[in-house]
């Protein structure tokens, strides 16, 4: 966006009240140690990175807030995408800030995933993990437990590798690794579509397991019912949502778009779809990369997608 633009970006948000805040959409900002329930927004800008491609996702949290700014005063206003403002009355939501993630140090950046996904839990909440690369969801995933957990992964890609650049716990095999987990009941996948990482032994692997699919193909034609099905009614969920899932016309800040994605309304409607049927109990967004971005295109479509997810989560009670 040129320097003219932006400026006139931010007259108009001042105009309707946004204070230029640090938090996501103006919300009540807090930290871990303090947290004692509701909807907690943690930012993780890296995760596990591989050798070749670093923390290509570490601006994601600090750009999605900013896009989310001219917002900031307007939690209270209507959100037709919602029926109602972004968050109901008497629902709290805070955003917790950013966990201290280091490229290149894998183990500990998990660690403080699992550690920040068990404090919010233990006081009852639910993590809405805002990151950062695909492989966060693992550690997120690790501390759901013990109760069944049903996973809906809304994702251009299956992510069953097994390793990939001898990294087991990478981006590329966040689903397999979900697969091992004794809590994890089912895998519903959504959006798959093009060439990516997956190898034929890969899916075959993942069907035996019990994993389904419903590609993005399937879901242009079809729309996102039989996806929605295949979660038991009552279950505990855990929503896995990478950008790439998106069409690439409104999402181009990924790190490789295909044609062919899924629309904001198939992922909203899959998201509230999920909610209605059992509970969400975590969240990520990841796989955001600021640097492919395209006017900031990318980014308000991630912080209006995001918006509503919090507001369906805190919905649930």
């Amino acid at each position: 966006m040129t320097g003219a633009g932006k400026g006139a970006e931010s007259a108009l948000g001042r105009m309707f009240g946004a204070d230029g805040g640090t938090t996501f959409m103006g919300l009540p900002a807090g930290d871990l140690e303090g947290f004692a329930g509701g909807v907690a927004l943690i930012g993780a800008g890296a995760c596990t990175s591989y050798a070749s491609v670093g923390a290509y996702c570490a601006g994601a949290p600090a750009a999605i807030r900013a896009a989310s700014r001219r917002y900031a005063a307007n939690l209270t206003h209507m959100n037709f995408d919602l029926g109602g403002p972004v968050i109901p009355e008497g629902a709290t939501v805070t955003d917790v800030g950013d966990l201290p993630q280091v490229d290149g140090e894998g183990a500990a950046n998990r660690a403080r995933i699992a550690a920040a996904v068990a404090k919010v839990v233990a006081c009852g909440g639910v993590p809405v993990i805002l990151g950062g690369d695909d492989s966060i969801p693992t550690p997120m995933l690790a501390e759901l437990g013990p109760e069944p957990l049903w996973i809906l992964q809304i994702d251009a890609h299956i992510d069953w590798r097994d390793a990939v650049d001898g990294e087991p716990l990478g981006l590329s095999s966040t689903m397999r690794r979900a697969s091992e987990m004794a809590h994890v009941a089912g895998i519903v996948q959504v959006g798959q579509r093009g060439i990516g990482s997956a190898r034929v032994g890969d899916v075959a692997d993942a069907r035996a397991w019990g994993a389904s699919f419903v590609p993005a193909q399937e879901v242009a034609r079809e729309g996102i019912g039989r996806a929605l099905a295949m979660i038991p009614e009552g279950a505990r969920i855990a929503l896995c949502l990478d950008c790439d899932a998106i069409d690439p016309a409104v999402m181009p800040a990924v790190i490789a778009r295909t044609a062919g994605g899924l629309s904001y309304w198939d992922v909203l409607g899959l998201v509230e779809g999920a909610a209605a049927r059992g509970r969400i109990v975590a969240a990520d967004m990841v796989e955001f990369m600021p640097e492919a971005d395209i006017d900031g295109q990318g980014a308000l479509v991630a912080a209006q997608l995001l918006a509503a997810i919090l507001g369906i989560v805190a919905r649930q009670g």
